[in-house]
């Protein structure tokens, strides 16, 4: 009986090793959506591989919702903007729960808010608040630790749109 719960067990660790495999594969392969508003423009959906092509910005700082002095590497949001080619007053930031945030466009910095693609030098799976997170160098400014700045904070980013 005990040879048949150990083999039962091996068995069972492996279902869940593999099973965790596919999920950080499905994690990888998905896309951030990029539209505007203006109905003349399609959507751009950007792979973990072409973000990563991108110039990318790291930068190292604590958050509300993480232990510690944490690594964050990415696009900063300004630059996927740009290359998407999409103009309007604000962005409207949509996670895969569908919780959503309008954000001005007036608060785009070169450098931040990053579109963070690891944390910690390794890809976020959506567990983990990725794959794509929207953060901001906290612990660089007293301007970035408000209320505001914390609720455009969106993890599990999967859309933005661009909005007059």
């Amino acid at each position: 009986m005990a040879r048949f719960q150990r083999s039962r067990m091996v068995l069972l660790t492996l279902v869940l090793l593999l099973g965790c495999q596919g999920s950080a594969q499905a994690d990888a392969s998905m896309t951030l959506q990029v539209t505007s508003s203006d109905s003349g423009s399609g959507t751009l959906e950007l792979s973990l591989e072409e973000l990563d092509a991108m110039d990318q910005v790291t930068f190292r700082t604590t958050t509300l919702w993480t232990d510690g002095v944490v690594t964050f590497s990415g696009v900063p949001l300004a630059d996927i903007l740009a290359n998407a080619g999409v103009q309007g007053t604000a962005v409207e930031m949509r996670a895969l729960n569908d919780y959503q945030v309008e954000m001005p466009l007036s608060v785009l910095e070169e450098s931040a808010p990053l579109v963070a693609t690891r944390m910690n030098g390794e890809q976020m799976s959506v567990r983990d608040k990725g794959p794509y997170w929207i953060v901001f160098p906290y612990d660089k400014s007293e301007k970035y630790q408000t209320e505001t700045t914390y609720s455009y904070s969106i993890w599990q980013l999967a859309r933005l749109r661009v909005i007059d």
